[in-house]
């Protein structure tokens, strides 16, 4: 299967251009679309060399609360020996475009785009760009949430490539989910899986349930139903949803529609009691 990935790379538009957009953030979802994504909208992050990131989700109180999602640029030359300031978060990186050395609990490993790893709370790793080129990728950090009993998940690196989508029931694989974590693993509280349609495929009906969503379109192009709006989306686009966000979807393009997908999962809901101070 061939296989892309939309990259950013910054710039800014001409003078020339109109200034509508499709931009949209409502007390449901938020839609990011790849034009937003400019120079004037980087940020640079402590203790990294030759880098800027796109923020494109964070903790957001009354919205999405668990967890932030950076497209990260890092020149040659660049990266960071001391990437994660947070003893509690673990993460995903997934790249996108570009070649970076990773270096994780002692090994170097060289990842190409649709390589993925996986990195639980408190990993020792290390991150450069030894290329000629820039490489981008997408750095998704969550608060781990520890249960008693149950030991942390260990870190892996593997790709989009090594993974065998699993085709959803019925569907005769025109939508499958390329899951780098087996769901039944309760280690796992956090899942940054691959959903793929043929065109034409369909989710079928509007989900409605407590995950918080990031959904980053690798490639193709479709119609999303994210609340009650019917939004156009496309390879570079970015939606944000919060718990209970209704969501559906339609493949209408000439090509495979992909995306990048986070979600919360296997873990109790949190509780409030009355008589807290």
């Amino acid at each position: 299967m061939t296989r892309s990935y939309y990259a950013a790379h910054g710039g800014h538009p001409p003078q020339t251009e109109l200034l509508t957009g499709r931009a949209v953030f409502t007390e449901a979802y938020a839609v990011i679309p790849r034009g937003v994504m400019r120079d004037i909208v980087t940020s640079v992050l402590p203790f990294w060399s030759g880098t800027r990131a796109w923020v494109i989700a964070r903790p957001l109180s009354g919205f999405a609360e668990t967890f932030s999602q950076y497209i990260m640029e890092v020149a040659p030359g660049g990266g960071s020996d001391k990437p994660e300031p947070a003893k509690e978060a673990e993460g995903v990186l997934f790249v996108v475009e570009g070649e970076m050395t990773l270096t994780l609990e002692g090994p170097a490993h060289r990842l190409t785009a649709g390589g993925y790893v996986y990195l639980p709370p408190g990993a020792n790793w290390t991150l450069e760009n030894r290329s000629a080129a820039p490489v981008r990728f997408h750095w998704v950090r969550k608060a781990y949430e520890a249960v008693e009993g149950i030991p942390p998940p260990e870190a892996f690196v593997t790709s989009d490539a090594e993974v065998t989508p699993t085709a959803m029931p019925g569907t005769e694989g025109k939508w499958a989910t390329t899951r780098f974590v087996d769901p039944g693993d309760v280690r796992h509280d956090m899942h940054v899986n691959i959903v793929s349609f043929e065109p034409g495929a369909v989710i079928p009906f509007a989900e409605t349930h407590v995950m918080e969503h990031g959904l980053y379109v690798l490639e193709g192009k479709a119609v999303y139903r994210l609340n009650s709006d019917w939004v156009e989306v496309e390879a570079g686009d970015f939606m944000w949803l919060r718990a209970f966000c209704p969501q559906a979807c339609y493949a209408g393009g000439p090509g495979r529609f992909r995306y990048l997908l986070y979600k919360d999962v296997n873990r109790h809901m949190k509780l409030k009691s009355p008589f807290a101070r």
